[in-house]
């Protein structure tokens, strides 16, 4: 039985309110068996908990996204920690730098990382990165805060450059493909794909954005991952329940908190 992981989505935003539990059976007729929600303010945190606590293959993970890294009430690592505490908690983030839209408080995207960076550390929970026009920082921040102590990752719906998947992928962290590799203008992504052990890679939606083709535009949703598995697969030259199962062994491997089990049988 193929198992897909969508590894990264939105579930508490208002585009789901009307008809999650429909989302929710819709994934699960897709075959996808693990969802895990992000909650991109702590302030938020109940409806991403409630959300996991409600559907059993939804797991949540917390961070303060750089979007809200100055707007928002600062998050310690020991708020972070705490929050980890319950069950289905499974990493920490999103949390990163993006100088795309909103450049201007690059000081406290910094501050706000590397607070996430140390929960990361302390908790043992993998880092969920988002990363936008900010490589060099990036790749700055993350190779010297490893230097520093050891931490899991994974770079959420890469979008950036070979140079920082190469780094990435040299600290032992993961990259997340996303429907943005089925876009037509697409290819130097597909390229970088391509070049990234399969044993690294994980599957998202980030939904609901970044519905991949041919539904670019409309409201992406967890079941839509499978058509971005379909793609991963013949990237990496692979059968789709092959990738499927690799993709899922690797979900297991990082998010062992958040485990898909076998199927039965």
């Amino acid at each position: 039985m193929i198992q897909i992981v969508d590894s990264h989505c939105h579930l508490d935003f208002p585009q789901f309110g009307p008809d999650i539990e429909d989302v929710v059976q819709r994934a699960d007729e897709a075959n996808v068996k693990r969802m895990v929600t992000i909650c991109t303010k702590p302030t938020n945190i109940n409806n991403s908990q409630t959300i996991a606590e409600r559907f059993d293959p939804v797991c949540f993970a917390v961070g303060v996204h750089p979007h809200y890294a100055a707007s928002e009430p600062s998050v310690t690592a020991e708020q972070l920690i705490k929050f980890a505490e319950h069950p289905k908690m499974v990493a920490i983030g999103e949390t990163g730098l993006d100088y795309h839209y909103t450049s201007e408080t690059k000081d406290a995207q910094k501050s706000s990382l590397l607070v996430h960076i140390e929960a990361s550390r302390l908790t043992g929970l993998p880092l969920i990165i988002h990363s936008r026009n900010a490589d060099a920082d990036m790749g700055d921040i993350l190779a010297s805060e490893h230097r520093n102590g050891p931490f899991s990752c994974v770079m959420h719906c890469f979008s950036s450059g070979s140079r920082l998947a190469e780094l990435a992928l040299d600290l032992g962290f993961y990259i997340s493909m996303s429907g943005i590799v089925t876009f037509r203008n697409a290819e130097q992504l597909r390229s970088i794909f391509r070049s990234v052990p399969v044993d690294r890679i994980l599957v998202e939606t980030d939904s609901p954005y970044l519905a991949p083709a041919p539904w670019r535009g409309k409201r992406n949703e967890p079941a839509m991952v499978a058509r971005v598995a379909s793609e991963g697969a013949k990237l990496c030259g692979l059968g789709e329940g092959e990738f499927a199962a690799v993709t899922t062994r690797n979900f297991n491997r990082l998010f062992a908190k958040g485990r898909l089990p076998a199927p039965a049988g």
